[in-house]
């Protein structure tokens, strides 16, 4: 009897403690550098996160290696829920792309939901004499092998969209690696390389701004932002079944307690509720999702998903790091 009080006792405890998260500010974790996508996102959804989660939120910036030290360090931190993670799709890549990962995708985060869906855009430099999909995929065509390709190093939005793009049109391209988004825009702006596929959140402007050609969107639909709503997407362009969106979700290391795994769910899904932060998101053509992936369960079903579509792409371009 007096080992079954003294075990009520330690859970009334344990459950009270997680009634009162959070009680000091919660760290989001960034992988990639601040003022990229992934970034602004966090930072926005931060905003939107304040009121429902009942704290303060800090950004922590933790570039390097494909958002693959950040994600570890979230996977090895205190699993507490003051220290999570948003990622982009390369939390399903790195298994593929990366030899020696220091994280097990499936494994070693509680799943805490999806947060939106970002298209890509297929832009090349204002010289190319293509002016539309079918006159650029004559000039790839001629000038197979000599086109530059740029992206913003391994495992990003644009090394992506760049595989999947050269394996549908079985045009192989010279691949231009950066460190960034920003240097690989300001070459393509430049004219030091062809081509670029990468996130409506980096391309509207410059597209809006006339500093690049816009050829087509990666998304099943086309899109109702201004600047992108001429353009056709991929697959009405010709290649059946093109359909490569750039989603952004959040995970807490492996054993979080569930009481605050549930809280920062619930946050979450009244965050993207927040009418500033779907007007943020639509001016860049995000979608905010609104499924079944907001759920722990089924976020996780679709990143299993995920794995399997890019490892055999990944593979076929033998493309690694270790």
């Amino acid at each position: 009897m007096k080992r079954l009080l003294i075990s009520a006792a330690v859970a009334l405890t344990a459950t009270t403690a997680f009634a009162e998260y959070p009680e000091k500010p919660v760290t989001i974790v960034v992988p990639f550098a601040a003022g990229g996508p992934t970034d602004k996102v966090a930072r926005d959804l931060a905003e939107a996160l304040r009121k429902p989660l009942g704290g303060t939120i800090i950004i922590e910036n933790v570039g390097g290696a494909g958002g693959t030290l950040g994600a570890t360090k979230v996977a090895k931190a205190a699993p507490d829920g003051y220290t999570v993670l948003l990622a982009h799709i390369g939390i399903s890549t790195a298994p593929a792309l990366y030899r020696n990962l220091q994280y097990k995708a499936l494994e070693d985060f509680e799943y805490l939901g999806m947060i939106n869906e970002v298209p890509m855009t297929l832009i090349g430099k204002s010289t190319l004499p293509a002016n539309n999909y079918a006159e650029l995929v004559k000039w790839l065509e001629a000038n197979r092998g000599k086109v530059n390709l740029a992206n913003a190093g391994l495992g990003s939005a644009s090394h992506l969209c760049g595989l999947m793009f050269q394996s549908a049109t079985k045009i192989e391209m010279q691949t231009v690696p950066y460190k960034g988004t920003g240097p690989a825009m300001t070459d393509l702006i430049g004219g030091q390389v062809d081509l670029m596929c990468d996130q409506t959140t980096n391309t509207t402007s410059q597209i809006e701004a006339g500093k690049v050609k816009a050829y087509a969107v990666t998304s099943k639909q086309r899109l109702t932002t201004p600047a992108l709503a001429k353009l056709p997407t991929l697959e009405e362009a010709g290649l059946k079944g093109f359909n490569v969106t750039i989603w952004h979700a959040m995970y807490a290391p492996k054993g979080t307690p569930k009481a605050v795994v549930d809280k920062l769910n619930s946050a979450l899904k009244v965050a993207l509720k927040d009418a500033d932060f779907i007007k943020r998101e639509e001016a860049l053509g995000a979608v905010i999702v609104t499924d079944g992936r907001l759920s722990p369960a089924e976020h996780k079903k679709f990143v299993a998903s995920e794995i399997d579509k890019w490892a055999p792409v990944i593979k076929a371009a033998g493309q690694y790091a270790d």
